[in-house]
């Protein structure tokens, strides 16, 4: 992301139109340059319409995150990037230099992943990219159901927002109507004197372009939808910081058992029949909520009973 880009991008972030003269007299460049910087833009995930007499303009207005803001409205450490390869790599490499809180937020993401090693498809300025230390002295042991809880964060900001029948996917997803809006991944790292490193990653969706849309395999929503107002991409950052804090505090003084309630009141699939993957293996079954230490519970011919592993998949079953 070069400093010409990002100018480029401020001048265009109105959502006005403007002309490629126009444009190329402020970046010093010819308009033939700036055509070829708009295409650089487009292959990042923003939205580019060109319009003969009138120029070019982005389909809506863009906000860049303010660290600044950030920080002083949720009172942890922010640092914001324009480009990075993936949040959770950035923190996850400096893990052992950071505070409980550091969080790092990137506009632009170009390796973002969810859980299972899937891309996570992360247009330029368009929604939420970021990822926050914790550390837990009591060590990986303490950390059981900590996605869970983060999902708990998540819903309760979508709340505050004004959005409604917002709904948690075992283990790590968000949904809103039944179709998704966020994912969660907790990547950590356990060292030998027990202590247990935590970057929490989170992608939300915001306003996602009509072309960044059509890369997504599944049913999604964002909050553009959800809303009938213009959101505040920094206000949203801090609400977030603000929870994930309350309910990362809570988990440690509390455990996970604080939480069961809330979560089950949250479950996408209560009492619907779901198909679990794990590996090669697959379960059918009727969801019924998870337990005290995050277990999903699956009814299987009446009989109810966790169930844990390694990387498990949990989807609704065709019927």
């Amino acid at each position: 992301m070069t400093a010409s880009r990002q100018q480029l991008i401020r001048l265009l972030a109105d959502g006005e139109f403007h002309s490629g003269e126009a444009l190329g007299d402020v970046l010093g460049v010819s308009r033939m340059a700036v055509s070829k910087q708009i295409k650089v833009l487009e292959s990042i995930g923003l939205d580019v319409f060109k319009v003969t007499g009138k120029g070019y303009k982005l389909s809506s207005p863009l906000q860049l995150l303010d660290a600044e803001k950030i920080a002083a409205g949720s009172s942890v450490r922010v640092e914001s990037h324009q480009v990075l390869g993936s949040t959770n790599q950035h923190l996850l490499d400096k893990a052992a230099l950071l505070q409980k809180g550091h969080s790092c937020f990137a506009e632009y993401q170009t390796a973002g992943r969810g859980r299972r090693g899937k891309k996570w498809v992360s247009p330029y300025g368009s929604h939420l990219y970021t990822s926050t230390y914790w550390n837990l002295d009591a060590g990986i042991h303490a950390a059981s159901g900590l996605s869970l809880v983060i999902g708990i964060a998540v819903a309760r900001t979508l709340t505050d927002l004004g959005i409604a029948n917002t709904q948690l996917k075992w283990p790590n997803d968000v949904y809103v109507e039944g179709k998704k809006i966020a994912g969660v991944l907790v990547e950590i790292i356990a060292t030998a004197g027990g202590e247990c490193h935590l970057v929490i990653g989170l992608g939300l969706n915001v306003n996602m372009p009509l072309q960044a849309g059509l890369e997504i395999d599944q049913a999604w929503t964002d909050i553009s939808q959800q809303l009938q107002h213009t959101l505040d991409r920094n206000e949203l950052a801090t609400c977030y910081l603000t929870h994930l804090i309350k309910v990362l505090t809570d988990f440690e003084q509390f455990g996970f058992g604080h939480f069961v309630d809330e979560w089950n009141s949250c479950d996408a699939f209560k009492d619907s029949p779901v198909v679990l993957t794990l590996g090669n293996k697959q379960k059918q079954g009727i969801a019924k909520g998870i337990d005290q230490t995050g277990a999903l519970l699956l009814e299987i011919n009446g009989i109810v009973s966790p169930q844990v592993g390694g990387e498990m998949s949990l989807r609704r079953a065709e019927i």
